[in-house]
Formats: structure tokens, sequence, C-alpha cells
């Protein structure tokens, strides 16, 4: 099953306490002027962990620092902050040092648990609830990082979160099985991750032994894959530099891709992640 159309860049999706985000959410960055470059393409929401990998999201903060220096700016963005501490002592103290260290971010709209599992999930998700309660840090949604998908369907279920991201990409197809089928309508929004997980160049394509005339999928094509699922409401992506922004604007102006296309891009990729 496939959707009739992929979202746009432009496209606003309801969130938490009055919230509403694009269903492309961006994450890490190499050129900070990519963020600046993302917002004018039409994406106000921004992923920022608040500790593990923080080096890492250095290009993303100083690019959201000088894109909330403009006017107006922050009531027209959204930020989530995530944080992968799971003793719920220390669920606080690292949003607190983000919304300090970042320029102009004045507080965090979305706060979410990193890398959850169902042995995690339990004691962090009342230390969260708190938080949206009394709005700590500015918060007006909670969401989780689920690398449990048995644990991600409970909660999506049971709407315990208002922003589930689950891993699927043509690697690690699974959540179209054990996870998308059965949703209900009234559910939190649903993000994949990891996107492009098992993308084959054109280097590895020739070793592979693929014809010259069969479909060489693109990077941008497992983006159209993930978000060709109708489960899905968005995608939290990692864009290195500006160009790439119209890059994935063009690709999701594409359309999606079809069931054939879909299952090639699994078989392609399951080939490559399969052999040495």
């Amino acid at each position: 099953m496939t959707r009739a159309r992929l979202p746009r860049l432009t496209d606003r999706l309801p969130l938490g306490d009055g919230l509403e985000v694009s269903p492309v959410c961006l994450g890490m960055v190499s050129d900070p002027k990519t963020v600046g470059a993302a917002f004018e393409a039409g994406i106000n929401f921004f992923f920022v962990t608040a500790d593990m990998h923080w080096p890492l999201y250095r290009p993303l903060r100083e690019g959201l620092a000088q894109l909330l220096k403009k006017r107006g700016v922050r009531e027209r963005v959204v930020v989530c902050g995530a944080a992968y501490v799971t003793q719920p002592d220390f669920c606080e103290m690292p949003f607190e040092e983000l919304v300090e260290d970042l320029p102009g971010l004045e507080r965090l709209d979305v706060l979410t648990m990193g890398g959850v599992y169902g042995t995690d999930f339990g004691a962090r998700l009342p230390v969260y609830e708190g938080h949206r309660e009394r709005s700590f840090q500015g918060a007006r949604a909670i969401g989780a990082s689920f690398h449990d998908r048995r644990v991600a369907r409970t909660a999506i279920r049971s709407r315990l979160v208002d922003l589930a991201y689950v891993r699927f990409n043509a690697g690690h197809p699974g959540a179209r099985h054990d996870l998308f089928p059965g949703l209900p309508k009234r559910r939190p929004l649903l993000f994949n991750f990891k996107s492009t997980d098992g993308w084959v160049d054109h280097a590895r394509l020739r070793e592979l032994g693929l014809d010259d005339d069969a479909w060489h999928p693109a990077v941008t094509d497992h983006y159209r894959y993930a978000l060709s699922q109708p489960a899905l409401d968005g995608a939290l992506l990692s864009l290195e530099r500006p160009s790439q922004v119209r890059a994935l604007a063009d690709a999701l102006a594409e359309g999606p891709l079809d069931e054939t296309q879909q299952a090639w891009l699994e078989r392609l990729t399951a080939a490559h992640l399969s052999t040495p």
C-alpha cells in the first residue's frame, strides 16, 4: 500500500498543545547554513540532542542560533529536545543545559525520550508526563524515539506520547508488517528515522552486478520510500548542506514509489547489506 502523494515541506501537522510541525524534522547537519535553507524551504521542525552525540549536533545548534536571531522566527519554529539518559532523576538537567547553551532558544517545544526500549520506557514516561503537565522548559508535547517496535506499538495505540519516532527504511522494513497495520486514526504523530541506511552508491551497484538499464535509486529515493507509507506522518532527516534541501524538495515532488519500486529497493538494499 502506498499513499496518493508525498508530504510537502510546507505542510503542517498538529502536535501536542497547539503546535504545528512540518512533515520533515531536521536533525544533524554538516553546514550550519542548512538550517536557514531548510526554514526558507518550509521546514519548521528541528531535532536537537541534549546529551548523546552533542558534538555532532554542533553545526545544527550553530545554524539554529543564527536563525533564531531573526525577528519573529522563534514563534514559527518547533524545537524538539531529545535526551538519552534513562535514570528518572537525571531527566531534567540535559534540557536545562540545552536551553541555556543555545542563544535565542528560550524554551523547548517538545521533549523526547531518546533510544527507548521496553526495559526503560515505564520508568521514563511518568517523568516526561510530568514535564508536559507543568510545561517544563516550555514543553507542549512529549515524544519518544523507539528502538523497540513492540513498546512503540503499545505507546502509540494507547496514546502515551504525542510523537513517536521509529526506525524504518528499505533495509529495516519490519515496521510495515508489525507496527503500521491496524494503527488507530486518532493517535500520536509517527515519524521514521534512519531513512537512508543501506543506500547503495553506483560503485557498489556495479559490484552487485546491476544492469545499466536497471533502476539505480538515488539517495533521495530512500526518503520517498519511507514517506510512501501511509502510516508515517513524517521523517526525521539529516541533511548535510543547503543543496540537499532543494534535492529533498524536488524528490518529494516526484511523488511516492509504487509497490514494485518499493520491493525493488528492499531487494537491492538487502543484497547490499548481506554481500561482503
